[in-house]
């Protein structure tokens, strides 16, 4: 596609010429939108106006310019027109509700708006005018203040859009805004969006930093290592990130105290530049200004490189236009890969390509490349945005985070405020005979509307074009999950049980997001006691004294005068106990006798093979047989009623600990008989459930591969599942030995999965929380092993945080205070992990020597394995669990597999008696 302006060399504004003079982002120096014609039709007579909040001529010119450029892009996506529900009110919840609020042109966020509305159905919405939004000061927080959202149209799955009025209005959990400083909207939304409470996806002084293309450059040349064009810069009194400095490469920085008589310096400085090596092969150089104030502004002058006079006289005229920390610029052209390459036949005018990237912000601060497109035009005419077709990088995103961490709150714009996704614009030049990316320049929102157009091309499905991931769906899901944080600082927690070493990562989350824990725990030398808020030391053990525990632990919360949002626990012994302090203290749970019916775990096979009415599949299509064991009476009974082979396990177990597959009746009872004497109360083996006592349970076994399913559920409805696949174990021993995530197995047979552990924890009434299902897949579908109510234990939470950026942690939190989680509707993973198990009965020497557990960390700090610690000592026992997870990453199954089972072999996990290669040829 081609870019056919039809401006000569001595294109673009003429230096005198008014349209040079400040233009802001939203419109032109008049104040009023752009005269536009949108083809098409749809209603006109819609409720724009805001009570309470009536707009002047000029604010209303530019709100019905806003409903009519989003109705256009509406249209020309196959989408349909707005529906104008605002004469209803909605109500909503209040301060206890996801709300993501975009201020700014629907062209520029159609993409982030399209894509809200899938992943967060309702709650994506977008402002057309300042005046339907109000700031009030936040209690409590000093200089910082609340957004409200009045009005706006907000965005839901399919493309459907509703013009919505909101009473109460609701409470922006997080913002993003388009800015500018010029007449209209633009300069009302920066003041808006300033000092906000709430995260914040940009600020009029963040913009003002990274869409100064000369500290952007130098910024990039210095920090991310990427190249940039070769320049001179003249600057008028620099602003302070330009002062000093080491020297960037390709970058020649002239400061200047006044713009009277430079000429001799700007002949000698153009001069030097123009027979510079930096230059390479450029025949060309630009003149430009740099600086907010000219941001979008096309005021450019092309000359051939030999031509000294022309650029000496340009820069000297574009002085006299410059503020204090503006610039000039005389920078190279960089030389275009010529497509054809040399040698091929040219059909026509020589092709430039000007490559656009958008780079978001990820889990743990981490830029994702979201999407890269290009535009293709003519050598002789520049390529911008908006003037050439869109076609079907992340240094760049970590330097202006590396930048942001140096600036104060003030300097930011807020103390919520942070560069949340970023434009970067390159161009495709050849150096050393190789295809290299130049940095242009840094922008917010035109590569995100251009990666959107290329989207918009194929808004409407087409069969057997599978659908990429939309450029802005990363973003989307960053704002969830500031949103969750948001919603979720200064809440007031009660824990019950802290775990033991696999739990440490709960204590620096909590610091993390701000939450005030409240502790409940049996041992009073926890060293967690010492970092929450209220520690209280309370036998949590005694299961057959819950009901009266739960009120003296209710009568203990009152007493300290505990202010609590929410009471949850992930500690398999307090699951019941949680539910009964709940239902005490009158905060949200699941029913007790749910808890119960999924702690016990016969009574749960049996209760879902009752489950046989509608709707179809039942329950009971997933649940196996089974049979529970109290005394050696029950044992007989079972191997008549239960086919065998079959699997022992404890009732009210974790861990695999005891379970083991048993071929006939003799095995039955002599497991029986050992469990009964090794196994008798919590002493034997903290942690396992064995205060609920020690019966047990036979139970068919079921051939297939295993697989959890971690679910996060409100009020319900199925939020969010993650599906992973586990290695065949080393029987008669059901101890977990390897897994995969996100799962190998097909679409189809991962949404079965998905559907039998959420049916199964409906029929149990666990309508609320994060729960892990353990499943598996047979040739006749999935089956049941057993329901944990409670976030999935082992590595699981690290890895769906580290593939997802979902943290069930923080989803259980949320679900303890009845807020509905901030989760994506489509989490998708951003990698692979495989990951084995250590025991130390069989890695001993290994995890004492060679594997040892300073090694493993520091191999973990350097990146090169993910490490998750489950046990502290090297205790060699029977009945044990693993001591420690070790995981690769790869961009696939296959490489992560490798890196595994080489790291393996290296440390001494993998042997004749430990067969990792074995364990992990379920994930091919």
């Amino acid at each position: 596609m081609l870019s056919l302006d039809a401006l000569g060399p001595e294109w673009d504004c003429p230096l005198g010429s008014k349209d040079l003079e400040e233009e802001g982002a939203w419109g032109g120096g008049s104040g009023l939108p752009p005269p536009s014609y949108f083809p098409g039709s749809w209603r006109h007579d819609v409720g724009l106006d805001c009570k309470g909040s009536p707009e002047g001529a000029e604010a209303r010119a530019w709100t019905v310019h806003y409903y009519n450029l989003l109705q256009s892009c509406l249209q020309q996506a196959g989408l349909p027109e707005t529906q104008d529900r605002s004469q209803v009110p909605r109500t909503g919840c209040p301060g206890a509700e996801v709300t993501l609020c975009v201020l700014g042109s629907p062209s520029t966020f159609l993409s982030v708006l399209l894509e809200g509305g899938v992943q967060s159905p309702g709650n994506m919405l977008l402002c057309l005018s300042p005046a339907w939004l109000t700031k009030v000061p936040a209690p409590g927080q000093p200089r910082e203040a609340t957004l409200l959202v009045s009005k706006a149209v907000s965005f839901h799955p399919g493309g459907l859009t509703f013009l919505d009025d909101f009473v109460p209005p609701r409470r922006a959990t997080y913002v993003l805004a388009g800015l500018g400083l010029g007449p209209g909207p633009g300069r009302e939304a920066a003041e808006l969006v300033r000092d906000l409470t709430c995260p914040t996806g940009a600020s009029a002084e963040l913009a003002r930093l990274l869409e100064d293309r000369l500290l952007t450059r130098r910024l990039l040349a210095q920090q991310g290592d990427v190249a940039v064009p070769a320049t001179l810069a003249f600057t008028y009194k620099p602003p302070a990130l330009l002062r000093g400095g080491g020297a960037s490469p390709g970058l020649r920085l002239v400061e200047l105290n006044g713009k009277e008589g430079q000429e001799a310096l700007v002949k000698e400085e153009v001069g030097h530049f123009l027979r510079a090596e930096a230059l390479g092969d450029a025949l060309q150089v630009a003149v430009k200004l740099s600086g907010w104030r000219w941001r979008g502004r096309q005021a450019l002058r092309l000359y051939p490189r030999a031509e000294l006079g022309p650029v000496v006289d340009t820069v000297l005229a574009l002085l006299e236009k410059l503020e204090e920390e503006e610039s000039v610029l005389v920078e190279a052209v960089c030389p275009p890969a010529r497509l054809p390459f040399p040698g091929s036949p040219s059909p026509g005018p020589e092709l430039a390509l000007r490559i656009c990237a958008v780079v978001c912000r990820t889990q743990g601060d981490r830029p994702l490349l979201s999407k890269v497109v290009c535009g293709v035009g003519r050598v002789d005419r520049p390529l911008r945005h908006q003037s050439s077709l869109p076609q079907t990088l992340e240094a760049a995103l970590a330097a202006v985070q590396a930048l942001e961490t140096g600036l104060s709150a003030e300097q930011r714009g807020g103390r919520q405020v942070r560069t949340d996704f970023l434009g970067v614009d390159f161009a495709l030049t050849v150096a050393g005979r190789a295809l290299t990316p130049v940095a242009l320049e840094l922008n917010g929102g035109l590569c995100l509307e251009a990666c959107g157009a290329l989207e918009g091309l194929w808004a409407a499905p087409r069969p057997g074009l599978a659908a990429e991931e939309a450029a802005a769906a990363p973003l989307v899901e960053t704002m969830l999950r500031r949103s969750a944080r948001y919603l979720m600082e200064g809440k007031q927690l009660l824990l019950l049980g802290a775990g033991g070493v696999s739990k440490k990562f709960v204590w620096e989350a909590a610091r993390d997001y701000g939450l005030k824990l409240h502790l409940v725990e049996s041992d009073p030398n926890h060293f967690a006691s010492q970092l929450v808020q209220t520690f209280i030391h309370f036998n949590v053990t005694e299961h057959q004294r819950d009901e009266e525990n739960a009120r003296l632990l209710a009568e203990l919360v009152r007493a300290r005068g505990l202010q609590l949002d929410g009471c949850f626990s992930y500690w398999d012994d307090c699951l019941v106990l949680t539910a009964l302090l709940c239902q005490e203290l009158g905060l949200p749970c699941n029913p007790p006798a749910a808890m119960r019916l999924a702690k016990q775990k016969s009574h749960t096979q049996l209760h879902l093979l009752c489950r046989r009415g509608p709707p179809w599949p039942a329950p009971s299509l997933y649940a196996v047989p089974c049979c529970p064991l109290e005394s050696e009476a029950d044992v007989d009974r079972a191997v008549r009623q239960v086919p065998l082979p079959g699997v022992m396990k404890l009732e009210f177990g974790a861990g695999a600990v005891g379970v083991r597959l048993v071929e006939d009746a003799s095995q039955c009872h002599e497991h029986f008989s050992r469990i009964s004497r090794d196994l008798q109360g919590e002493a034997d083996h903290p942690g396992i459930g064995l205060g609920w006592g020690n019966a047990m349970l036979l139970m068919e076994f079921i051939e297939g591969t295993e697989h959890d399913v971690d679910l996060v559920v409100f009020g319900g409805r199925l939020l969010a599942a993650f599906v992973s696949d586990n290695g065949p174990t080393r029987l008669p021993g059901f101890t977990e030995t390897a897994a995969c995530m996100p799962t190998g197995l097909a679409p189809e047979q991962e949404m079965q999965l998905v559907q039998a552990a959420f049916r199964c924890c409906l029929g149990c009434g666990l309508l609320d929380g994060v729960f892990n299902v353990e499943l598996k897949l047979t040739g006749a579908g999935p089956r049941l092993i057993e329901i944990n109510p409670r976030m999935g234990g082992f590595y699981l939470r690290d890895w769906i945080l580290e593939l997802y950026g979902v943290d069930l942690l923080l989803a259980a939190a949320m679900v303890a205070c009845g807020l509905r989680p901030a989760l994506p509707a489509r989490p998708r993973a951003r990698g692979h992990l495989v990951g084995v198990m250590c025991l130390v009965s069989q890695h001993l020497q290994a995890l004492s020597s060679t594997a040892s557990r300073e090694t493993l960390q520091a191999l973990h700090d350097q990146g090169l394995l993910r490490l998750n610690l489950l046990e502290e000592a090297l205790v060699p026992g029977e009945y044990e669990e693993p001591y420690c997870s070790v995981a690769c990453a790869g961009p696939s199954p296959a490489e992560a597999r490798v890196r595994l089972l080489g790291l393996c072999q290296g440390l001494g996990i993998d042997g004749p008696h430990y067969p990792v290669a074995y364990f992990l040829s379920h994930f091919k």
